[in-house]
């Protein structure tokens, strides 16, 4: 007799979140979400500093950085095989935290497949988390009858990286 699986227990991409952040409006603000739209194929959208910091010269409002958020199932994997790829389909472990996200960075744009230097851009790092949840995980942000999601139904950080190695076939780097 063949076990049949929950669906609501099946893991899933909820979102990727792309960022880089430039620390200063102007120029390589622009450069900067030229990069994101060219490597995401998304239009990026400028964060603002929430603080005034004299030191890094940011100012409370000033925008500081560019981010993309991805929900596309297919834009998504289509994204994360390239960007795994860049890695080389090897992440540390210490990347996963204990909700099940992973978190990782990469250096150069320039490092992902079809995309070539162009001096009039420069060179731009960016960070990368993907957010891993179980189907039925909105009921702790929805506006009506919000609700809490229990412990049994969050996603652990060993089912995160045992699915991100089915799912992707990745090696994790054990400490």
């Amino acid at each position: 007799m063949s076990e049949t699986v929950n669906p609501m227990s099946v893991p899933r991409i909820t979102k990727v979140n792309v960022n880089i952040g430039v620390g200063e409006a102007g120029e390589r603000l622009i450069n900067a979400e030229k990069v994101l739209e060219l490597v995401t194929g998304v239009t990026p959208q400028r964060t603002l500093g929430r603080i005034q910091n004299r030191d890094l010269k940011v100012r409370q409002g000033a925008p500081i950085g560019c981010k993309v958020t991805m929900r596309n199932q297919e834009d998504i994997m289509n994204f994360l095989k390239s960007a795994f790829w860049v890695r080389e389909n090897t992440i540390p472990a210490w990347n996963f935290d204990r909700s099940g996200n992973l978190s990782f960075g990469i250096r150069d744009y320039t490092d992902f497949p079809d995309q070539k230097y162009d001096p009039e851009i420069g060179i731009f790092g960016m960070d990368i988390t993907v957010v891993l949840e179980r189907p039925g995980h909105r009921v702790s942000r929805r506006r009506r009858h919000k609700a809490k999601v229990g412990d049994s139904h969050r996603v652990t950080t060993e089912e995160s990286r045992a699915w991100f190695k089915e799912t992707f076939g990745l090696t994790i780097m054990e400490e």
